[in-house]
């Protein structure tokens, strides 16, 4: 871009501690001094602290996968976490517009939020198709993180469609847990494989 100046640099490695203290201290508080709360709303079919997390956790994510995929404009940045943190306020509405007990489930909101995360993954997939040169373990990245990302709505749809053993709330509650688990770790290890270790 003509005229474009660096506002900022990005630490690779702050960033991704950033994301893993964030799941760190949402499980901190949840298994001690916000513990109560926390298994009430799961009680209620809801969890509240998972999206909070999630909107800044994963958001992070997105926008590293972005950097790696050569997306470092702040106006598609800015775009790109705001569609990010709608996806995941989507899921908070799911959560809240279904309760346990309810005669009637609208799938609405989870629709709308897998339009709203679709906008990121075109968005890098466009910049990877038109980069003449692209790292093999940034397509790791892309192709990992992107099924794991389809990973969460496929849980989720499974919860709210009450598939087998998703029709009891805490199963889909132990998939978050290990997606969360398995998708942070294998963004740190893929990214510190393929560019810090360099």
């Amino acid at each position: 871009m003509p005229g474009a100046e660096r506002l900022f640099d990005v630490p690779i490695g702050a960033a991704i501690s950033l994301f893993l203290a964030l799941a760190a201290l949402d499980h901190l508080v949840t298994s001690t001094v916000l513990r109560g709360r926390y298994e009430a709303g799961l009680r209620s079919g809801i969890n509240r602290f998972r999206w909070v997390e999630y909107s800044f956790s994963a958001t992070i994510m997105i926008l590293l996968i972005c950097f790696y995929g050569g997306i470092t404009g702040i106006t598609a940045v800015i775009a790109i976490a705001g569609a990010n943190v709608a996806m995941i306020l989507f899921g908070w509405v799911q959560e809240a517009v279904n309760p346990p007990g309810r005669t009637a489930t609208t799938m609405l909101p989870f629709w709308a939020g897998c339009i709203a995360g679709a906008a990121p993954w075109i968005a890098i997939t466009v910049n990877l198709a038109g980069s003449e040169t692209v790292p093999g373990f940034v397509y790791g990245i892309f192709f990992s993180l992107f099924a794991f990302f389809i990973s969460f709505a496929v849980n989720q749809w499974l919860q709210y469609r009450e598939v087998g053993p998703w029709r009891d709330y805490a199963f889909g509650e132990k998939g978050y847990l290990v997606l969360s688990l398995a998708a942070k770790s294998a963004l740190a290890w893929q990214i510190f494989a393929g560019s810090l270790a360099t």
